[in-house]
């Protein structure tokens, strides 16, 4: 039994005029369709070609092949190659290579401003005038923007959805901004500690880069040097010793003699000739002689396969947990640095999708929270960080306690954390000893980024490892102001005074809370019940 047929719809023959929409998007709509120039399909289907060719990073008005979109009637042949000098000159394709938001905000522009040629030409200006005068308003205004998608791109590198059209006058304000400055200052700042945006760029535990200095269960083969023994043979010929007949040569071997010396022996008197060729070792014999082969040992370095402990990869590209030090002695040089973490913090979680959370605190209950994203919102909260002055008090216990709490969270079960600070603080035992669990447990690696001369205790107890930033003293307003010449604000070439950074670890290690000053130290009541009673160290001894 044959099927029945739906029913043709009744506006289908009318809604075939507008089936390219389905391959546009709605941002276009509006535009596509109420546009003053040209007819509407030829248009709509102008509008997705140069839509696809632009987000390839392709001028439309150099590759649109031959067929009915050459010869459709936008934009109009007049405008043509005005329009493809502009886009030359702007290499907007260039810009919306990959970005097909961007390309969308082109094309609306692009609408817009050709849109007002019937504006001008009602205003007494001439056809050519009219389409000139659009084309010079499209070109000013992508002339700006792309100032500062490249001003943007500077500072962030990857942009994202930066590009949106509902976002674009926020950013633009942003970019006029006393704050943006300020995180322009601090990108080149950034430009200048390489070292220091590797260190970030290591920070997570999400995937496996790079092998671990420590070493793992499992065993691979290493090729070590060693030393072998290489045999070397050597043939040496010995004469008259049995082996191989070569021929015939005079000798008094007597097992060798020819049959014919032999006959020589039953002669009467040709005997004494036998005798005498004995003895004068004539005697015609057959030749022969084998070959002696030696062999010489003698040492060799060669490569030797040699078992070895494995090391297991490193873990990073996680989340990000950073602390930073806004306290009144981070002013200057010190607070310059701090920034630059920040900065190239979100810089790198944007670029390899990484969620990054910033901590900033300075006394008692003055912990800020930020979650920052590269959105107008996040890029906006980014700039007034950046851009405000440091003071107060140090509490490094409140963001701790913050940090700690975002672990016990899925989504940043597997962060680093990195204190940016000059580590002037100190923790209680109480928050030291439940950070030292959640390192064991989870894994937890706490980098350190130490802006100071030296390493104190309450930093050294938290951190793994720190990175010390030696010429702190280079980056702050007054050596950028040039007031203290190339040397920063103090010390030769803006260094550090202090030879070492380790001045607290190597001079008083009893100081730091080590397991085995732990294990030594008692608690303080047990300490005052024993001076009470009378029993001190000497007295016992």
């Amino acid at each position: 039994m044959e099927e029945a047929r739906p029913m043709p719809c009744l506006f289908e023959p009318l809604e075939a005029r507008l089936a390219v929409l389905d391959a546009l998007p709605p941002a276009l709509w509006l535009g596509g369709m109420t546009h003053a120039g040209g007819r509407l399909e030829p248009r709509l289907l102008a509008l997705q070609t140069w839509r696809g060719l632009l987000a390839q990073g392709l001028n439309p008005l150099d590759r649109l092949a031959p067929g009915p979109l050459s010869d459709a009637d936008w934009p109009a042949p007049v405008l043509r190659e005005a329009l493809k000098t502009c886009f030359d000159h702007l290499q907007l394709a260039r810009y919306c290579e990959a970005h097909a938001d961007l390309a969308d905000l082109v094309l609306q522009s692009l609408l817009f401003h050709l849109d007002l040629i019937v504006d001008y030409r009602d205003r007494g200006a001439g056809e050519a005038a009219a389409a000139r005068i659009a084309i010079e308003a499209f070109h000013a205004d992508w002339a700006e923007r792309c100032g500062e998608i490249d001003e943007l791109a500077a500072a962030f590198g990857e942009l994202g959805d930066l590009f949106k059209n509902t976002r674009w006058d926020t950013l633009r304000g942003l970019l006029r901004s006393r704050e943006w400055q300020d995180l322009v200052r601090i990108r080149r700042l950034v430009e200048r500690l390489p070292e220091l945006a590797r260190l970030i760029r290591s920070l997570g535990r999400a995937q496996p880069v790079e092998p671990a200095p420590t070493d793992s269960q499992h065993r691979q083969s290493v090729m070590m040097p060693a030393l072998a023994l290489q045999a070397d043979a050597h043939t040496q010929r010995v004469p008259d010793m049995p082996g191989e007949t070569r021929g015939v040569h005079r000798s008094d071997r007597l097992a060798r003699m020819l049959p014919a010396e032999a006959m020589l022996l039953g002669h009467p008197r040709l005997r004494f000739v036998w005798h005498a060729r004995r003895a004068e070792r004539t005697l015609l014999c057959y030749e022969d002689d084998d070959r002696l082969r030696e062999r010489h040992h003698h040492p060799l370095p060669v490569p030797r396969p040699q078992p070895r402990p494995a090391p297991a990869p490193r873990l990073a590209m996680g989340p990000m947990l950073v602390c930073v030090d806004t306290s009144g002695s981070m002013q200057g040089g010190a607070e310059a640095v701090a920034k630059a973490v920040v900065l190239e913090a979100v810089r790198t979680a944007h670029a390899q999708h990484r969620p990054c959370r910033v901590f900033a605190f300075g006394g008692e209950g003055e912990v800020v929270e930020m979650l920052l994203a590269l959105d107008p919102s996040g890029v906006a909260q980014l700039a007034r960080f950046l851009g405000q002055g440091f003071h107060g008090g140090t509490d490094i216990c409140g963001p701790i306690e913050h940090a700690l709490a975002r672990l016990q969270e899925e989504d940043w079960r597997l962060a680093d954390l990195l204190i940016a600070s000059d580590g002037e603080f100190g923790a209680t035992p109480a928050v030291a000893a439940r950070l030292q669990q959640v390192r064991r447990e989870q894994g937890l690696r706490v980098q350190g980024v130490l802006i100071g001369d030296r390493e104190t205790i309450g930093l050294l107890e938290l951190s793994d490892a720190i990175f010390w930033v030696r010429e702190w003293r280079r980056f702050g307003p007054a050596a950028e102001a040039g007031r203290y010449g190339e040397g920063g604000e103090g010390g030769e070439g803006g260094g550090s005074p202090v030879h070492s950074s380790r001045l607290t670890a190597d001079y008083f290690p009893g100081a730091l809370r080590t397991p085995d000053n732990l294990a030594r130290t008692q608690p303080p009541e047990t300490a005052a019940a024993a001076v009470r009673a009378g029993r001190h160290r000497d007295a016992a001894s």
